[in-house]
């Protein structure tokens, strides 16, 4: 029986158990009294968790392995990803078309690539290694479009591979510190609800760090995002308050109380003023003294709507932040999702999670295969 069949099984069994025990039950709470998070239901088998299944598949995951988050992650992503799809990969069948692939059809493919975002070095590189292969054998155009999606994930997943670590996650029995940096607007707070939340799943001892103090209400909204995962905040109330003093404190508190990841809120001024860059490195230096055993992770929120604004942010930021991931947000919003591409070609920075949604489990680690299959998937 295939992954499909299985999973289909698995599905009516688990809907028939639920449906047994849904007379009369209430919500399940945390302690506390906060009603918990809602874990993935089990939708309709249709066209979306059939795609989720194959894409599964296609990597080689096993029945028992996969979970119905990841098949509903899928598919939130793939819907997340329609309106850069629409345009592109109706474009890109109508210039492939039934013939084999010839230099005058990889031409028409830059126009295609450069509007969807995907910036100028990524499509260079992408269509060289194209034209290299039409010069060396007929290309028929089912497997150009094969080699298409294959060059695209490599341009993703090479500053990944540079950096010899696939999946970023906290190193187990020391402190990590993973600071957000990013503009204002880009979701720089929700992705640090998030990330607190994915990081409580997965067995890490959390805490957060509002250091994010030159905005109002910024701490009232970590509080709430972290309340939502049982975290604690360390934070400063008063108007102003130095950031770096919040963060000093913040690792104060997680070394007392041992804990594993400590996310750090920063404020998000526009990146063009020094100052926002001096409080970053301020906050570096404060990490690098009071606990130079820790593993620092400086990750930038991008907003991928902005397209091409993100990729000037990444660079902005690169160096007074010293950036060693990006998150990418609002995927479900945009149309301008090949952005990631531009990103991690020009500014060299491996993609580490991504959000396709609202909903606190709609952030994912980033996965090139997936998302290039979601970015290009067929029209329905």
């Amino acid at each position: 029986m295939g992954l499909l069949a299985k999973a289909a099984a698995e599905r009516e069994q688990r809907q028939a158990e639920l449906d047994a025990q849904a007379v009369g039950a209430e919500p399940p709470r945390q302690s506390g009294g906060m009603v918990a998070p809602e874990e993935p239901g089990l939708g309709s088998f249709d066209e979306e968790f059939t795609w989720s299944a194959e894409v599964l598949a296609a990597q080689g995951r096993q029945v028992k392995d996969v979970s119905l988050e990841e098949i509903h992650w899928l598919g939130r992503l793939r819907q997340g990803m329609e309106k850069t799809r629409r345009g592109l990969v109706t474009r890109l069948l109508n210039s492939l078309g039934d013939d084999p692939l010839t230099p005058e059809i990889v031409d028409d493919l830059e126009a295609v690539l450069l509007q969807a975002d995907v910036g100028v070095e990524a499509t260079d590189a992408v269509l060289d290694a194209l034209r290299r292969r039409v010069n060396e054998e007929v290309v028929p155009p089912g497997e150009g479009l094969r080699l298409l999606k294959d060059q695209l994930r490599q341009q993703l997943e090479r500053p990944i591979r540079a950096t010899g670590c696939h999946l970023l996650a906290p190193q187990r029995e020391r402190l990590n510190v993973w600071l957000l940096v990013g503009v204002n607007g880009v979701g720089k707070t929700t992705t640090l609800g998030k990330l607190a939340n994915l990081a409580v799943r997965s067995g890490y001892r959390c805490m957060v760090a509002a250091a994010d103090t030159f905005r109002a209400a910024a701490v009232e909204q970590v509080s709430i995002w972290a309340e939502r995962s049982q975290v604690e905040v360390i934070a400063n109330p008063s108007a102003n308050a130095d950031p770096a003093a919040v963060v000093f404190d913040a690792i104060g508190a997680a070394q007392a109380k041992a804990v594993e990841l400590l996310l750090v809120d920063t404020a998000g001024r526009l990146q063009t003023k020094h100052n926002l860059m001096e409080e970053l490195a301020k906050i570096r230096t404060i990490i690098d003294r009071k606990a130079p055993d820790a593993v620092v992770e400086s990750l930038l929120v991008l907003d991928a709507s902005q397209g091409q604004n993100g990729l000037r942010q990444a660079l902005a930021f690169a160096q007074a932040a010293q950036l060693t991931g990006v998150v990418m947000t609002k995927l479900d919003g945009s149309a301008k999702g090949g952005v990631a591409l531009a990103v991690a070609s020009e500014a060299n920075l491996p993609i580490r999670f991504i959000g396709a949604g609202e909903g606190l489990r709609d952030l994912r680690p980033f996965n090139g295969f997936e998302f290039v299959e979601a970015l290009m998937a067929s029209p329905r």
